[in-house]
């Protein structure tokens, strides 16, 4: 686990609890993802340095009843939901 305390989001966090990169500390905080300047409340991982966030593919399901995600690259930002993010505090 990571320090909750910390004033900048990890550089990748899942939601899914089989993940490495889970982090439950991190998601009860509240981490905000800006993707290509757009707001987004649907992402199940992202990872910064990498420029990706993965999303839910529609009503899609694996063979383990999992949902479908897709990879979708471009720019990507984290913020903690009680910090002002980058873009709108200028």
């Amino acid at each position: 686990m990571t320090d909750t305390t910390t004033e900048t989001p990890p550089d990748r966090l899942s939601t899914d609890p089989r993940s490495p990169f889970h982090d439950a500390a991190m998601l009860e905080r509240g981490v905000g993802i800006r993707f290509n300047g757009e707001e987004r409340t649907n992402v199940e991982e992202y990872c910064v340095s990498e420029g990706w966030i993965r999303v839910q593919a529609g009503r899609a399901r694996d063979r383990r009843g999992n949902p479908m995600t897709m990879k979708i690259k471009g720019d990507v930002s984290a913020y903690f939901y009680d910090q002002v993010p980058n873009a709108e505090a200028g």
